[in-house]
């Protein structure tokens, strides 16, 4: 068998529905690693210990072997708006529609498979954001796009409305070009996030994010610095892309139907959010990457924001 071609690689993610797709050598040289490694000694991943894996850091650990990333991108923007009534929760884009892990991971598998059925020694491992890969660093490298000042990875096609994959091989391909960064002098993220999370550009401590203490943070109560000024988001946050120029003008609808929102996810009362049984959860959040928010999290993020809002005496 002929081994497949790096166009004809991306000609096949194409076809699996990927709307973006490069691909990155692997070299002595690790995207990322000195910031990643400056993050970590600042503290600044709070309790997300797997991002101190020692494979994030060095990705031959990953799959022994590996020459060559694989890097896709999907586009989940949907054209609808955060409520801004102040009885309604506001619920991340990423979260609106069907569990993103399962989208990506279909494709990522499919193209997977037919990339290890064109030779028998060409070895693959895929990763739909759930690995210790840095996604972000190789998707620059792979011309995806750049990394943002607000750290997530913007295109000049899609904005920065991107879920992230890649495919690991062992294959070597020709590498594209890494994206250059086109943030220049734009400090709208830095200056519209309520809890100055972004402490300088391109740097987010997590320990400030209100999308980290939505999602990740497992203690009873939120530090009262965060609680205050959580602006009604439970799940998630998204005020550093809306307020993105790249976003505001290069967004396009996704064609995905999968990302198109669950009505109830549009803009829930924080009132019954904050009384959410286990039930209602389970059944509310069927197939969602929501779930990742256990129930007294879902609970515990409500209560906050509608005690913020409550007005002073």
């Amino acid at each position: 068998m002929n081994r497949p071609s790096a166009l004809q690689i991306k000609q096949k993610a194409q076809e699996l529905g990927f709307h973006r797709v490069g691909i990155a050598t692997v070299n002595s040289e690790q995207p990322g690693l000195a910031q990643l490694q400056a993050w970590l000694a600042a503290g600044q991943q709070a309790d997300m210990a797997w991002m101190s894996d020692p494979r994030r850091q060095e990705i031959i650990q990953v799959l022994p072997g590996v020459k060559s990333l694989i890097c896709v991108a999907l586009n989940y923007y949907t054209p609808h708006e955060h409520s801004q009534d102040p009885n309604h929760a506001k619920i991340s884009r990423y979260g609106w529609g069907r569990d993103y892990h399962r989208v990506l991971s279909k494709r990522l598998k499919a193209l997977s498979t037919w990339l290890e059925a064109q030779a028998e020694d060409i070895k693959t491992r895929f990763y739909a954001d759930t690995g210790p890969v840095q996604d972000k660093a190789w998707a620059q490298r792979a011309g995806i796009g750049w990394v943002g000042k607000h750290g997530n990875v913007i295109s000049r096609d899609y904005g920065s409305w991107l879920f992230l994959g890649e495919v690991l091989t062992t294959l070597e391909l020709e590498s594209d070009q890494p994206h250059t960064e086109h943030c220049g002098s734009c400090t709208r993220c830095l200056d519209a996030c309520p809890t100055n999370a972004i402490v300088q550009p391109f740097t987010v401590d997590a320990r400030r994010c209100i999308a980290y203490h939505t999602i990740e943070n497992r203690a009873p109560e939120l530090p009262s610095e965060i609680a205050d000024k959580m602006h009604n988001w439970v799940a998630g946050c998204d005020i550093c892309q809306d307020v993105c120029p790249w976003n505001q003008r290069f967004a396009k609808p996704t064609d995905v139907p999968d990302f198109q929102p669950y009505a109830q996810n549009l803009a829930p009362s924080l009132s019954e959010l904050a009384q959410i049984t286990p039930e209602q959860w389970d059944e509310r959040f069927q197939g969602s990457a929501l779930r990742r928010i256990k129930p007294e999290m879902l609970r515990r993020n409500a209560q906050a924001n509608l005690s913020a809002n409550q007005p002073e005496h």
